[in-house]
């Protein structure tokens, strides 16, 4: 199935376990970007500036607006195995890899399994990794916390945040079911894959961790700690940008990923 919209041309694929709706939109290379824990953000302007050098491809993680879960998904890992076969499906080629939070852990782990296919990896302000000790809370616990403290942990300026007031009914449901998605692919352990950090060493293509100054949800601490791990990584901050700095400081943004893959 197709639909254009705005330039953009989005279609649900067919897998082998399930299948996948993928927005693209530009054209040249292929910029690959895994979204994070608030869903898709195909109709972001970000991307819009990231297509004016890149063709941007844009899969939608299974649960996330309102798409459907394979039964037999209850963590990460089956993600990560479903996507083996979205990069088959999709022909995915010395391609830039930008996963963004949640999706920033699913890019490292892709990347540690296969990194021959991304000619450069960008994590933005990713989790899946446990930096501190055992009693550590390394990433803040946004399942836990009010609307309005979480709010805070994400913001740089809590203004920035989404109004929830006029949404509609469907869209209420459409977060809702984003929040349940989140938790089945983060939930145990929180945010992190105790073993991955033994895997990043595989990652041999050249890689930017980009992060908000601001983020509460994972500080910039974490983050180059994060980048220590990685051969070669480097570590960017963007100030006055929380914990999405391409929807905070979007200019910047797109210039420090412009800047890493010229």
């Amino acid at each position: 199935m197709r639909e254009e919209a705005m330039g953009a041309n989005t279609e649900t694929i067919n897998l082998p376990v399930g299948e996948c709706t993928v927005t693209r939109k530009g054209s040249g290379p292929q910029l690959l970007l895994l979204h994070g824990g608030g869903g898709s953000i195909a109709e972001h302007p970000v991307i819009d500036r990231l297509a004016e050098k890149f063709e941007v491809i844009a899969p939608t993680h299974p649960g996330f607006n309102g798409t459907k879960v394979p039964d037999h998904f209850d963590g990460m890992p089956e993600l990560v195995h479903f996507y083996l076969d979205v990069l088959d499906a999709l022909e995915i080629e010395d391609a830039v890899l930008l996963g963004i939070s949640m999706g920033g852990w699913l890019a490292a782990e892709l990347a540690s399994i296969n990194c021959a296919r991304f000619s450069k990896i960008i994590l933005v302000d990713a989790v899946g990794v446990k930096v501190g000790g055992p009693t550590d809370r390394d990433i803040a616990d946004v399942f836990g916390v009010p609307p309005d403290e979480a709010t805070k942990l994400m913001y740089h300026d809590p203004a920035n945040a989404r109004d929830m007031s006029g949404l509609t009914d469907e869209e209420l449901t459409e977060l809702a079911g984003n929040r349940i998605a989140l938790g089945l692919y983060t939930w145990e352990p929180y945010m992190h894959n105790p073993k991955l950090p033994q895997r990043l060493h595989r990652i041999s293509a050249p890689t930017l961790l980009l992060w908000g100054e601001s983020d509460g949800l994972v500080t910039t601490n974490y983050g180059k700690a994060y980048a220590d791990l990685i051969p070669d990584a480097r570590f960017v901050a963007i100030p006055e940008a929380g914990h999405s700095p391409y929807a905070e400081q979007t200019d910047r943004f797109v210039d420090e990923v412009f800047a890493f893959l010229d």
